[in-house]
């Protein structure tokens, strides 16, 4: 694979491009716009092998910078002609790298097209031609085509725009549907929920903790309002969704994969919308064990909707903390046991810390404002206060009732969740709305 150093920080992983890649399931003619180095472009070349029956896939890819677009082009033929079981043989290396040199034939000229030319492994079915426009994607005509995605730069140089700034600006990508009715655009995970039109859905993704990015799909490709999705997640919980085009499915149903595989929560965001994490479930004191739910959960203002399916309530409305009396294992969420609960007190929780034995210390903080390492060194000012083999500890510095507080907590063992069904409705949450 070719890269630039900018070309290859703001690519797609190829994770978050294959999952994305699924939506476009049974199109045939693609336009991947801004597409930089390719990565989305190989997950769309590559996706071309998994629809039985389906006709020849063509991928257009568009950029006005020459030397990304001769990388994309050469990267999406590498994929669709090395097997990924094993290093591919020279000889398909070198006739994938001749038909990345013939699609190219156009580029090198503003506003070309390149002749489009097949490139596919027959072993595993992946059928697609790919072509490139050296032009502006404003300039681009996309009459004929099934599907658009597109990656708008949010860098100006060395400078990184805002969470909603990007260009092409997001109002021009939304009316791309005036063209194509499939369309899904990449954005910033900041990115102002108020701005994406009505009918779209919203989807946050993270890798692992990691909260990476949004994606935007239009009515055609839409599912749902909001979805959750964890790349690479720990154990998984919930029912069963088929793999492929995202099915419309209802609230709070969750796409369960082999371990270590994508996971997709999809429901109604809490209310009102915002880019608080105020949930419209239960609330109480805390239990014995804490949720602490991935960032894209909270992004996606899918906090209530993971609450009901925890049978788990918040210990604050602003606070996106989660407890509840019995440990449920989710992706969607870390859970840890709650040692100890207690008013925000540096010195008692000094103390507390000392006689506990501790091994290692983990400071978190939701709600409160402060300086994690200062009070880390407070907590435990010396290296010796730590004991080889004792207990890791994280404390979770939130609010309570609007007062400063601290949840010390330690590792916790989940039970199996309860079996459910991506047909069923959620559970309501018991004293909530």
């Amino acid at each position: 694979m070719f890269f630039t150093r900018a070309g290859l920080e703001q690519a797609s992983s190829q994770a978050a491009a294959a999952h994305r890649a699924e939506r476009f399931a049974g199109l045939t003619r693609l336009a991947d716009l801004c597409t930089g180095i390719g990565g989305d472009a190989q997950a769309l070349v590559a996706a071309a092998g998994g629809e039985a029956g389906a006709a020849e896939r063509e991928v257009l890819l568009v950029d006005r910078d020459p030397l990304h677009l001769r990388m994309a082009a050469h990267n999406a033929a590498l994929h669709a002609a090395a097997p990924h079981a094993a290093a591919p043989h020279a000889a398909a290396l070198h006739a994938a790298a001749d038909s990345a040199g013939a699609v190219l034939g156009g580029a090198g000229s503003a506003g070309g097209t390149s002749p489009v030319t097949s490139v596919g492994r027959a072993e595993v079915g992946i059928r697609a031609r790919i072509g490139t426009r050296l032009a502006d994607v404003r300039e681009v005509d996309l009459a004929g085509f099934d599907g658009v995605f597109v990656d708008p730069a949010r860098r100006a140089g060395d400078r990184r725009l805002g969470s909603s700034a990007c260009e092409p600006p997001l109002p021009w990508c939304f009316a791309l549907v005036d063209q194509v009715d499939a369309v899904a655009v990449k954005a910033a995970p900041g990115i102002d929920v108020a701005q994406v039109p009505p009918g779209w859905e919203i989807e946050f993704v993270a890798d692992g903790r990691d909260l990476k990015e949004a994606v935007l799909f239009s009515p055609a490709l839409a599912s749902a309002r909001r979805r959750a999705t964890i790349l690479h997640p720990g154990p998984s919980d919930g029912s069963a969704e088929p793999p492929g085009k995202a099915p419309a499915a209802p609230a709070g149903s969750v796409r369960r994969e082999p371990p270590g595989a994508t996971v997709t929560l999809v429901g109604e965001p809490d209310s009102p919308e915002s880019d608080s994490p105020e949930s419209d479930g239960r609330l109480g004191a805390p239990g014995r064990y804490l949720y602490d739910p991935s960032p894209a959960v909270t992004r996606a203002g899918l906090v209530g909707e993971l609450a009901r399916r925890l049978d788990a309530w918040q210990i604050d409305p602003m606070i996106a903390f989660l407890t509840s009396d019995e440990p449920v294992g989710t992706p969607f969420a870390r859970l840890l046991r709650i040692d100890a609960d207690l008013p925000f007190d540096v010195r008692r929780l000094s103390a507390l810390l000392r006689s506990r034995g501790i091994g290692s210390l983990e400071i978190r903080r939701r709600g409160l404002a402060g300086d994690v390492d200062a009070l880390r060194r407070r907590l435990l000012p010396r290296r010796r206060d730590l004991v080889p083999g004792g207990p890791a500890v994280t404390v979770m510095m939130t609010r309570l009732r609007d007062e400063p507080w601290a949840l010390v907590c330690v590792p916790a063992t989940p039970v199996p969740p309860p079996p459910s069904s991506s047909s069923a409705p959620p559970r309501p949450a018991a004293g909530g709305s």
